[in-house]
């Protein structure tokens, strides 16, 4: 295929635009300030234990870029809410979920490999009386998390071994959920 007619078709693998990709990389790697990006998520009280929290920019290489998302969040019944969303604890097993989905079909895609199908599945416990402030001996949270990823495609077990490898070396949320982050709290009081 021609340089031109490369430009009229892009290198899609996954629905990830591999040359787009590969183009960021190398942006970033000529360019490290370009790479850098911040996020923000404004959380609010609706009543009872729903929040609501919106996203409305993230900032890459210093731009702001404009985003429009309200996610809604609550708790089941049985734990004080109405059930009416997801709670903060399958938000967190869903950001992680979906951040290492993120990191696969991108990685498959620039090797090259289609994926069929691609699923994961995370789990984990919490016992009450951490959270309820019970016990101080009980964490509030999870202690861990067992996930298990199913993939089919067009690679041998021992590519996408390789692939799961850099995943969980390059997910941001693996990171953030299996390394400590920092919080830096300022606590207003109106």
């Amino acid at each position: 295929m021609s340089a031109i007619a490369s430009a009229d078709y892009p290198n899609i693998v996954n629905g990830i635009d591999v040359d787009a990709v590969q183009a960021l990389a190398q942006q970033v790697s000529d360019d490290p300030a370009t790479g850098q990006t911040h996020w923000q998520v404004t959380s609010a009280w609706q009543g009872q234990t729903h929040s609501q929290s919106k996203v409305s920019a993230y900032s890459l290489g210093g731009e702001k870029i404009a985003r429009d998302f309200t996610i809604d969040i609550d708790e089941p019944e049985e734990l004080g809410g109405s059930n009416q969303f997801a709670n903060p604890q399958e938000y967190l097993i869903s950001a992680l979920n979906a951040c290492m989905i993120v990191g696969y079909t991108a990685l498959c895609a620039l090797n090259g490999i289609r994926i069929d199908k691609l699923e994961i599945t995370t789990e984990g416990d919490i016992d009450l009386r951490g959270f309820l402030g019970l016990d101080a001996d009980v964490s509030p949270g999870y202690d861990s998390l067992e996930y298990t990823v199913t993939i089919k495609g067009d690679a041998s077990e021992e590519k996408f071994r390789e692939i799961h490898e850099m995943v969980t070396a390059t997910s941001p949320n693996f990171h953030n959920i299996s390394t400590p982050v920092a919080l830096q709290p300022t606590f207003i009081v109106e």
